[in-house]
């Protein structure tokens, strides 16, 4: 593995964390507003983050050799595209946490968000990407993983696994999110990624405007009351995070790319007990916890044809 690829991964890793750490905010602010309105202020704080800092991020990456930035209409067309996925998905993510009893813990959202994991190789079969054994046998991993973490607990305790509306929602939001990542991989390579990823949240929160005020019709006391976890959803889930995401995937397999966000899961659980109460980590859900990582590390591992070469 080259200093690139183990970099774009780290990448990938924090975006991970940040993700994880977005669930507890994610439910949080539900308290206070409807989930079109959280979509919308999150997305239009990440796309006015990104704008801000441009400028600086601009001179800062041409000391470091330059950069490019791609055509208008690439970054228009890429953003637009990728920003109307992200709406669909978002929605559907913050509908389905909405709809979650309230002691449900995150990681339960987290697992079922992740299931793109064994969804983006799939759908990458119909766009000509063909993902190797071992990706297939970590995404297998990863889902046996999430199981353990997230609801072996309830089926061991006779609870079920307890599916309804809001775990429907969640999964045509893996699916969507599956459809997001491989429109990023299509668009990264030809556009800059910062701006790529500005447009998109610009059309994402664009998009929910007008069903925020037609749905939910927000009070500013409530927006106020829910500015923490908004600020953390804009600055760092969307504006930090998606844009790693952007940034990391122009060298990254989508269906590794996918495995290693799919730690979004692990730190969902692992935030829901640090920053919401709740009792230590159990025996199943550790035992998720290492099936996850092992199946990461394992596509992580050098190809033979990559061994061969070297």
């Amino acid at each position: 593995m080259n200093a690139r690829s183990i970099k774009n991964s780290a990448l990938l890793l924090l975006t991970a964390l940040i993700w994880g750490v977005a669930f507890v905010a994610q439910k949080d602010g539900m308290a206070y507003i409807g989930p079109f309105t959280y979509s919308c202020l999150r997305s239009l704080v990440g796309g006015a983050f990104l704008l801000a800092a441009l400028p600086l991020l601009d001179r800062l990456r041409a000391r470091n050799g330059g950069f490019e930035k791609g055509s208008g209409k690439t970054v228009l067309l890429g953003g637009a595209a990728c920003g109307a996925a992200l709406f669909v998905a978002s929605n559907l993510q913050q509908f389905g946490i909405a709809l979650q009893a309230a002691d449900t813990n995150v990681g339960k959202a987290g697992f079922i968000t992740a299931c793109y994991v064994v969804i983006v190789p799939v759908l990458g079969l119909f766009c000509g990407k063909k993902s190797p054994a071992r990706v297939w046998i970590g995404a297998a991993l990863a889902v046996a993983g999430f199981f353990c973490l997230c609801l072996m607990d309830g089926v061991v305790s006779g609870a079920g696994l307890d599916l309804g509306r809001s775990d429907l929602l969640l999964m045509l939001c893996a699916v969507v999110f599956s459809v997001h990542i491989l429109t990023i991989d299509h668009f990264s390579p030809l556009a800059d990624g910062v701006r790529l990823s500005c447009v998109q949240f610009f059309v994402c929160g664009l998009l929910g405007l007008p069903c925020m005020l037609i749905f939910e019709r927000p009070v500013w006391a409530d927006i106020m009351d829910c500015a923490g976890p908004i600020l953390y959803a804009g600055v760092l889930s969307s504006g930090v995070a998606y844009t790693l995401q952007i940034v990391a995937q122009k060298n990254v397999h989508p269906a590794v790319a996918s495995l290693i966000l799919s730690l979004e899961s692990v730190f969902s659980v692992l935030a829901g007990y640090v920053l919401m109460p709740g009792a230590g980590l159990t025996g199943w859900e550790m035992c998720g916890c290492a099936l996850v990582f092992a199946a990461v590390i394992l596509v992580q591992l050098p190809s033979r044809e990559t061994v061969e070469k070297k």
